[in-house]
């Protein structure tokens, strides 16, 4: 099939190209005319694992180009996805639709013949509505359907989750939309993902259910991790023992400094605007936001604790920057609250990242960045561990207790045990374990 991605970010970049790996014929659009000239030159904007290799492999192939402009492409497309931004609205908090609807009306000027245009976007419900008006209102012969299909990708584990994908959602009108969303995953079927067609709004509305059914149970273990903290507790074998209860399951049930990334703090503010505006406000869903929030100051405040309750003038080693691991992405990252917590106690930040210490300088200008693990212990009076990155796995705490200032490791991750610190002569603070105690 032939399909337009408008729209080169992560979502459409990563979508369009493993669309192109199924067979199809793919043409990625974005306006940066800079992005796309270093797609061309295949120069991968953003980090995901094995997606440099998958877009230089179907650009080989001939099945996977990229475009600043869309006419062409949306005029030769039986499918038209829009991938573009919906990030959260300054003022209130509501999605941003902007881009959506500049994209609809480009998209109705250049229709050809029968064309599905799909909603790849995460967008609150009954934004379907309004994209199908404009561009009816656009292009009123045009023969069209629009359909939803939201994204459920793990940034780090995109291309898995696309290729092998817990299940897909269409949100189609008519049953010949359904029929052209069935065929572009046809691929699939190998795999016998499943596929849920449902009514527009009801698939709108299943991706916000979704991450913030995931946040609200990151950050339910988080609060039971501070109880754990207080009690005596082990919020690791706590969570252990309420997930291997198949009605709750195991994941998302890892205990740190809070949720950040480019979904589920927006998505998460998003329900909670739609449902205000609809009157049945959302209040669970408020007050994993708010939690959420304070959650990444009060990181910020744990390393004071351990450092003493002082920090001016003290040098604080940070190791991982952006939100989760294998990604560059530091979009609402716990880390960025914490440095600025840090900073507002007179602490100098020093950190370290495999991959994001790019996109930090853009947010974090007035820290000082490290070339590695060990030349940012150097000198530090306190490690913190913020990001779980492999490369942090499998420290040498021999070496990074001699060069520090102080022996003092936060490990925000629970990363290591509390005993095999302390046979190092570390002083170990981590979350939600006994050991954490300092009363």
């Amino acid at each position: 099939m032939r399909i337009a991605m408008i729209g080169s970010g992560y979502v459409g970049l990563v979508s369009g190209t493993c669309f192109a790996d199924f067979g199809h014929s793919v043409v990625c659009v974005d306006k940066d005319p800079a992005k796309i000239a270093a797609l061309k030159d295949g120069r991968i904007p953003i980090y995901e694992p094995g997606l440099e290799a998958l877009v230089a492999e179907n650009v080989r192939q001939g099945r996977l180009t990229f475009a600043t402009e869309l006419k062409d492409a949306v005029a030769r497309a039986d499918a038209v996805f829009i991938a573009v931004g919906t990030p959260s609205r300054r003022g209130d908090g509501f999605a941003d639709l902007s881009y959506v609807f500049a994209a609809a009306r480009e998209i109705a000027e250049s229709l050809s013949g029968y064309t599905v245009v799909v909603t790849k976007s995460t967008v609150p419900v009954g934004t379907g509505d309004e994209v199908e008006r404009i561009i009816r209102e656009v292009a009123p012969r045009a023969e069209v359907a629009v359909v939803s299909n939201p994204e459920f990708l793990r940034e780090g584990a995109a291309i898995s989750d696309f290729k092998r994908p817990d299940r897909i959602v269409i949100g189609a009108e008519d049953e010949r939309a359904a029929e052209v969303m069935r065929e572009v995953y046809r691929p699939l079927y190998l795999n016998a993902a499943p596929i849920l067609v449902t009514g527009r709004r009801t698939a709108e509305l299943t991706k916000y259910a979704a991450n913030a059914f995931l946040a609200t149970k990151i950050t339910f273990i988080n609060e039971i991790a501070d109880l754990c903290e207080q009690v005596g507790a082990n919020v690791q074998e706590v969570a252990r023992g309420i997930g291997l209860d198949n009605r709750i399951g195991g994941k998302f049930l890892h205990a740190g400094p809070g949720y950040g990334g480019s979904c589920f703090p927006k998505d998460t503010l998003a329900l909670v605007k739609t449902a205000q505006d609809a009157g049945t406000p959302v209040r669970l869903v408020e007050t994993v936001v708010s939690v959420n929030d304070q959650r990444k100051r009060a990181m910020a405040r744990k390393v004071i604790a351990a450092c003493g309750g002082q920090v001016r003038g003290r040098t604080i080693a940070l190791l991982g920057l952006t939100f989760k691991p294998n990604t560059d992405d530091m979009r609402d990252a716990p880390s960025l609250s914490i440095v600025a917590g840090l900073q507002d106690a007179g602490a100098r930040v020093r950190a370290y990242d495999p991959e994001g210490m790019e996109q930090a300088r853009a947010l974090l200008p007035d820290i000082a960045y490290a070339s590695d693990p060990y030349d940012c212990a150097e000198g530090a009076d306190a490690l913190v561990l913020i990001t779980e990155w492999d490369a942090f796995r499998a420290l040498d705490f021999d070496r990074l207790k001699a060069i520090m200032a102080a022996p003092v490791v936060v490990d925000l991750r629970n990363v290591y045990r509390p005993e095999d610190m302390a046979r190092r002569g570390l002083r170990y603070v981590s979350v939600g374990r006994a050991q954490d105690r300092t009363d």
